[in-house]
């Protein structure tokens, strides 16, 4: 038995000792879990107390949501409300508490617990404007992204970047890890023309950036140059996926429940822009791929013999549930992803894989949805161009896409904080 394993014996024994022995309060079963996975990661909002002279005599607005948490559960509305001059919250796409579905508006209104005035960044304006920013100093942004460019977090961030910039407002971010870790890059670069709220900049589907990273990045190479300060995590290292954190996790939105789901999203996520079910409406988005003409061991089996790395697909049968999603009500054959080896899995080859490999097998009935907010078709924007809808090869395109994310990769180095 390895040390760390005894110790982490010895101090449930002892935590159950006292609690038997009437000197302690009853032990729950979330202290035991925490004694066995202590946290190893401390996140930017953790970090606060080092960092609280940038908000001395300040009035904060912060950007956040239901993610925004410190690592012992505590939101970060609380803690800054507490510590600072909070003035302000501003609410992106699935609102404050995560309770808003995909792609609805999200109002302006008081937030109950606090009488903060919450001001929407998903409804009639994506960005602060002047009136919003008045009485505000500081602009702080705290959500945990998942690491997927067309992920629409980083662009709440990004357009507030700009605003601050404008009106001259200091940006803060607090960092937080990216889910799907810091080492792999893979997919497409948004080309000019393709630009949208899923892909405001050409980066890849996967960035391998955390949120703080990527303010960095955007700050300086897309020349928003605003004041910005990114409260930095300790502990995290670029090899971790989110379960190697210790850190508790929160849905980022209501189809994003589980750090499984990040991880197959960067890939799964395009198609959003096709008429095949993504598993919306399941309890496995993303994870779960079908539509009602698709023969499921047919397609579990093209797939497995692909030979994809640390990825297994088991043919299902799958109904959506949800209202006014993609085949809501009927029975969908499909596949789920199953993931053996998260580093060696590559979600978005995989992704285009999958989507090849359904269109061949279609009998005319696949087909890509067409945009109802922008001229270009919705796969378009998913993937960055045109290739992919105009049927160029599979081995062309990601032979493009390889070539591409390395320079990515590379160029974003020097934005790296770990």
């Amino acid at each position: 038995m390895q040390f760390k394993q005894v110790i982490s014996i010895f101090a449930i024994i002892l935590v159950l000792t006292a609690a038997s022995m009437g000197s302690a309060a009853p032990v729950h079963k979330q202290q035991v879990e925490k004694l066995q996975n202590p946290v190893k990661v401390r996140l930017g909002i953790d970090n606060l107390d080092r960092h609280l002279t940038v908000f001395q005599g300040k009035r904060v607005g912060l950007i956040t949501n239901q993610t925004g948490m410190t690592s012992e559960f505590q939101s970060t509305i609380d803690v800054l409300k507490a510590k600072t001059q909070l003035v302000a919250l501003f609410s992106p796409e699935h609102g404050i508490r995560g309770h808003v579905p995909a792609g609805a508006s999200v109002g302006s209104y008081t937030d109950e617990s606090t009488g903060v005035p919450v001001y929407s960044l998903y409804g009639q304006s994506k960005r602060p404007t002047a009136e919003m920013l008045t009485n505000i100093d500081v602009l702080a942004f705290d959500m945990q992204d998942i690491g997927a460019r067309f992920y629409t977090y980083m662009y709440t961030m990004a357009y507030a970047m700009q605003s601050a910039k404008e009106h001259g407002k200091t940006f803060v971010v607090f960092d937080r890890p990216n889910p799907v870790g810091g080492e792999v890059v893979e997919g497409n670069i948004i080309q000019l023309g393709y630009e949208s709220f899923i892909g405001l900049y050409p980066i890849p589907a996967r960035h391998g950036l955390t949120i703080g990273e990527l303010a960095r990045l955007m700050n300086s190479e897309y020349n928003i140059n605003c004041d910005l300060i990114v409260i930095p995590m300790t502990g995290w290292q670029r090899s971790m996926h989110f379960g190697d954190t210790g850190l508790p996790w929160v849905m980022t939105s209501p189809n994003i429940p589980t750090p499984d789901t990040a991880l197959a999203y960067s890939g799964t996520g395009i198609f959003g822009g096709t008429n095949v079910s993504e598993g919306i409406g399941t309890t496995r988005p993303f994870e779960l791929v079908g539509a009602p003409w698709i023969n499921a061991a047919e397609l579990a089996g093209r797939m497995n013999a692909a030979g994809l790395p640390g990825v297994v697909f088991r043919p299902v049968y799958f109904t959506p549930r949800q209202p006014e999603v993609k085949h809501q009500g009927r029975l969908c054959g499909g596949v789920q992803i199953h993931v053996t080896d998260k580093q060696a899995f590559r979600p978005v080859r995989t992704g285009l894989s999958l989507l090849y490999v359904i269109s061949e097998m279609d009998g005319g009935k696949f087909s890509f949805n067409q945009s109802a907010t922008a001229a270009a078709s919705t796969i378009d924007i998913y993937t960055g161009d045109s290739n992919v809808r105009w049927g160029a090869p599979l081995d062309v395109i990601l032979t493009q896409w390889d070539e591409a994310s390395a320079q990515f990769k590379e160029m974003s180095k020097k934005y790296y904080l770990y």
